[in-house]
């Protein structure tokens, strides 16, 4: 293992590498949805809705082969909206497609499709198999973990202020037990916490610990330095309702709403677990070169780490201001 100060030097060119990145503030997963209300027996008509602010165009759907398909009507007869579905150049523009369809006893069901699922077989019952459902959240979960630079920076500096290998361990475990815990209860309705009010938090929790880095080599260790794994834990449940925010906006559909919640908590942990495994082995490789960086490149990237957390939340508390929150 790498000593602390080869370490704090590779964490550091990756960190500087990251705030060099302009999309740092895009912490969005772009979703399509579709929503499809029977008019009468058969009859469908449809309406999008999306998440993202681009202006992006809808993917275009593939209903069943019975199903006549004239925008913005779909008629699939007696047979009714039962079979495959899937659309056209689906992950392109679109991280998902979330499809509603209301019928006319004005029960709802939900599927989510995505480039690893794209296909789906709608069913009357709205159940769908657990492989269905867990190649639609796994790599949304995924995806959205490696989106969202904020979640990433704040590992990465806690990474910083971990002093061994099971100290590691313990910090990204209390992370990983404490979000799980708040991205359950907030999505499953137990509690609310405003979205916007989450983000810049989030981004408030990265500037700590860029600050307890800073007290950290000025030879005045704080809790954070003591204690990686208790901060770790309890900003963890911040974070935790990050993550359900995004899984608000792609939905959960109650039939499967269980393994749903599951297998999107499993892929964020698989995308947390990659990136924790991307700087252990560039460390590893920094050890064999011998690189490093001088102690002004390291000063610059503890404070870009800071500034970067700052605008964001500054940014973020204007949004909060301008909506009236």
């Amino acid at each position: 293992m790498p000593t602390r100060e080869k370490k704090q030097r590779w964490l550091l060119g990756i960190l500087l590498a990251l705030c060099g990145v302009t999309e740092l503030c895009a912490h969005e997963t772009p979703i399509a949805l579709l929503q499809l209300r029977e008019t009468q027996a058969g009859s469908f008509l449809e309406a999008w809705t999306y998440s993202s602010s681009v202006n992006m165009e809808a993917p275009t759907p593939v209903y069943p082969d019975h199903c006549n398909y004239r925008p913005p009507r779909v008629h699939c007869g007696e047979t009714g909206l039962i079979g495959p579905l899937t659309f056209e150049k689906l992950g392109q523009d679109y991280s998902a497609a979330v499809v509603r369809v209301r019928g006319l006893s004005g029960a709802t069901h939900s599927y989510t499709l995505t480039a690893a699922q794209p296909v789906i077989n709608l069913t009357a019952s709205g159940i769908l198999p657990w492989r269905q459902v867990a190649g639609s959240y796994l790599p949304l979960g995924f995806e959205h973990i490696l989106l969202g630079l904020d979640h990433l920076l704040f590992v990465l500096g806690l990474m910083l202020l971990v002093a061994s290998p099971w100290m590691l361990v313990k910090t990204i475990t209390a992370f990983t037990i404490a979000h799980s815990i708040t991205l359950a209860a907030a999505t499953l309705g137990w509690v609310g916490v405003p979205e916007r009010a989450v983000n810049a938090a989030i981004a408030l929790s990265i500037v700590f610990v860029a600050v307890e880095i800073i007290k950290l080599w000025r030879g005045q260790p704080g809790l954070s330095a003591r204690y990686p794994w208790a901060v770790a834990f309890g900003f963890g449940l911040l974070h935790g309702f990050g993550f359900a925010g995004a899984l608000t906006d792609i939905g959960l559909p109650p039939e499967n709403l269980p393994l749903a919640l599951l297998f999107f908590n499993v892929g964020v942990e698989l995308g947390q677990l990659a990136f924790v495994l991307l700087v252990l082995l560039l460390m590893r490789a920094h050890q064999q070169l011998q690189a490093g960086f001088s102690q002004r490149a390291q000063a610059v990237g503890v404070y870009a780490l800071g500034a970067v957390a700052s605008f964001w939340f500054i940014e973020r508390m204007n949004m909060m201001v301008q909506a009236g929150l």
